[in-house]
């Protein structure tokens, strides 16, 4: 839907609302603004556009104060056509770069870190979901006998990770079954998704040869165990809660209890996470108040953008109050996502 076009006069105004707010956490009067902001308009006639902007919806103000706020319509105009994005200073690159330069190869503490820098520098609580394997692309396996019933089964993914399983059998077996499965499983398996192999391994093994069958039906039998997505533990990592109930909207007792609420139900977060990587694989997702699906959202601003890790992908993103500093923070997002990206490839 296109937005609501405002005229020069309205759009310098509502900027002017907009960044004294977020600068504040106070409701803006027109006096405020004429003094603040070199918009060339008299406090009347500031008076006057302001009260259009709230008859149109832009803006509102509290119980009984002279000073208005944005309403989340007006944070929506505001980031899709009035807002510049900020450029990270030196200073900023610099910490996200060494930062993630400092891990040595664990995808684990990578993302672990990914999330305290996005904390650290936005001062917002940030999440960072680990990359989906399922649509992870096998790369070879490798199988290794341990004893005459054992079995090492090595699963390489394109993206750099490494799963190992060990598997008994119920009788003894030769080196060259092993030789002869391993290369029937990466002939007919290499360069599939671990969702793949898993939903169609059964079809694909059944001309296998007697000599090959009995590994095959352990493989079968433990097709999840080997080919589902449990690298990690967690699914994501959430850090900051301490930086944003330093922030005036958590003043309020019931703001404080409901962002701890929203941080300890993580499903509520990954299901939004997943959901911003669906709609904006390449860009940066923006979701404001009322727009965010999720009723414990609905005070919160969202951003996140999806991030590469080989033939997969996951997300990293921040959530702060809606009078968050939308320039910088989507500068930054969109900044760690591309070289948090860029670190997994060169890895």
């Amino acid at each position: 839907m296109e937005p609501e076009e405002l005229n020069q006069r309205e759009k310098a105004i509502l900027r002017s609302i907009v960044q004294q707010f977020i600068l504040t956490a106070t409701p803006v009067g027109s006096r405020n603004i004429t003094k603040k902001y070199d918009i060339g308009f008299s406090p009347a006639t500031v008076r006057n556009v302001m009260s259009d902007l709230e008859d149109s919806g832009f803006i509102n103000h509290p119980h009984t104060s002279a000073g208005r706020i944005p309403t989340d319509k007006g944070y929506r105009y505001y980031v899709d056509s009035l807002m510049d994005i900020d450029k990270l200073n030196t200073k900023e690159k610099g910490l996200i770069e060494n930062g993630l330069r400092s891990i040595i190869d664990e995808e684990d503490e990578l993302v672990k870190v990914t999330s305290r820098l996005l904390s650290s520098i936005t001062r917002q609580i940030a999440c960072v979901t680990y990359p989906n394997l399922e649509s992870g692309i096998l790369e070879k396996i490798q199988i290794i006998s341990l004893t005459s019933t054992r079995i090492l089964a090595v699963i390489s993914i394109k993206s750099g990770l490494v799963k190992t399983i060990t598997l008994e059998l119920e009788t003894g077996l030769k080196e060259s079954q092993l030789d002869s499965v391993q290369s029937l499983l990466n002939e007919k398996l290499s360069g599939l998704s671990l969702e793949e192999i898993r939903n169609t391994f059964k079809e694909r093994f059944s001309d296998a040869n007697e000599d090959q069958k009995s590994i095959i039906r352990l493989f079968v039998d433990s097709i999840d165990k080997l080919f589902k997505d449990d690298f990690k533990s967690e699914r994501m990592i959430v850090t900051g809660a301490k930086n944003i109930i330093q922030q005036p909207e958590f003043e309020n007792p019931e703001n404080f209890q409901s962002i701890i609420e929203l941080i300890e139900d993580k499903d509520v977060i990954i299901h939004i996470m997943e959901k911003s990587s669906e709609l904006k694989k390449e860009e940066v997702y923006i979701s404001i108040g009322s727009e965010n699906i999720e009723k414990k959202l609905k005070e919160y601003s969202f951003v996140s953008k999806e991030y590469k890790f080989g033939e997969t992908s996951g997300t990293l993103g921040i959530i702060g109050p809606k009078r968050m500093e939308y320039s910088r923070i989507i500068a930054i997002v969109d900044y760690l996502a591309k070289i948090l990206s860029e670190q997994i490839k060169s890895r």
